[in-house]
């Protein structure tokens, strides 16, 4: 990881020498030469500077400058805020893609982009214990809350990043010609009928995180209020495979969706459940694309309820009705979660 996350660094101070911001680094924008070095990929997103020398299309300097680009799980919270754009926000997305090539989740995973973003403004940072001190050190400095704090970001700039203890012993100005380290190749996991959304599991996870960590970063959660301030801004961004679409209203967006097997007495039958910011709970047969109802909501947790029998199992109960699913993906625990979160916000 050492190794890469230098090359990432080599590659980032590049790319700030030219006046760009890349506005999307992550580990899926990350190709792999056949020696084994990194290049970077994707500039759909690139911001230039007013001093850089790079010829860039028209629309990148417009006003949507300040609009959300890139992906959930290496957002900065700046760009939450609607800040204009700066070197930072690329030096965040680096900590995060630091922690994801140790930990092989990213820093923030959670079950929807909605509940990812109130971990982002929160700073709910949670590092695992078996990193070393001097990687838990750069990550912690590189998703601080102030991007112009972020090493490499600073007067110093990308030198005090490189002499951080974790890039001891990197060759900086040999890099590219030094012989990359070995990969070990992984066994083929096994896919399920949702690999359709593997790039949305991979940041959103089957599970919360879970022993082992440590919490770094604000006291406490965001509060409700300021969670939903941001409910507006956030919800026309699209965070699912697009043919939900359809089911939903204009402006409308998704805090959770899963595929259950929802249990009835006779019969069980798959459906996809989507929480939505309106909020709706709606059930949706992903065979014959079409609604099977929606479970009625109430802001009021008597009216409308959730009960964990276990991370699979979970009931939604309302005065007329309890239904019954079953979560392959273990996120029944998310779910109840998503729904409360959401009648809190709904309240305040």
């Amino acid at each position: 990881a050492r190794f890469y996350a230098a090359e990432i660094v080599d590659i980032l101070e590049y790319l700030h020498s030219l006046g760009l911001i890349h506005r999307d680094v992550k580990p899926e924008n990350l190709l792999l030469t056949s020696d084994g070095h990194i290049k970077i990929a994707d500039f759909g997103s690139v911001k230039p500077t007013k001093d850089t020398p790079i010829k860039v299309l028209p629309n990148s300097t417009n006003e949507r400058a300040c609009t959300f680009v890139g992906t959930a799980a290496y957002v900065p919270p700046e760009v939450l805020n609607s800040a204009p754009p700066t070197f930072g926000n690329d030096l965040w997305a680096l900590g995060c893609t630091l922690y994801q090539l140790l930990s092989g989740s990213s820093p923030f995973k959670d079950a929807s982009e909605w509940l990812i973003f109130q971990r982002i403004i929160a700073r709910d940072l949670k590092i695992p214990e078996y990193f070393s001190d001097d990687a838990r050190d750069l990550i912690d400095k590189l998703l601080d809350v102030d991007p112009s704090k972020r090493p490499g970001a600073g007067p110093d700039g990308y030198v005090s990043l490189k002499k951080h203890p974790f890039f001891r012993g990197i060759d900086w100005k040999n890099i590219r010609s030094t012989r990359a380290p070995k990969l070990a190749m992984e066994a083929n996991a096994n896919e399920d009928e949702d690999s359709q959304d593997s790039s949305w599991l991979s940041h959103m996870g089957s599970a919360p995180v879970n022993q082992h960590v440590s919490p770094v970063g604000n006291d406490g959660a965001s509060s409700s209020s300021e969670v939903r301030s941001h409910i507006s801004r956030l919800a026309s961004i699209d965070s699912f495979d697009s043919r939900w679409q359809d089911f939903l209203e204009p402006g409308e967006s998704v805090v959770l969706i899963s595929k259950l097997k929802k249990i009835n007495k006779l019969t069980n039958k798959k459906v996809q459940l989507i929480l939505t910011d309106k909020p709706q709970l709606i059930c949706v047969d992903p065979g014959k694309m079409v609604t099977k109802g929606n479970i009625m909501w109430s802001d009021d947790p008597s009216e409308l309820n959730v009960q964990v029998s276990n991370s699979s199992h979970f009931r939604i109960c309302t005065p007329k009705k309890v239904s019954s699913f079953e979560d392959a993906k273990q996120r029944a625990w998310q779910w109840k979660k998503a729904i409360e979160d959401l009648q809190r916000c709904q309240k305040n």
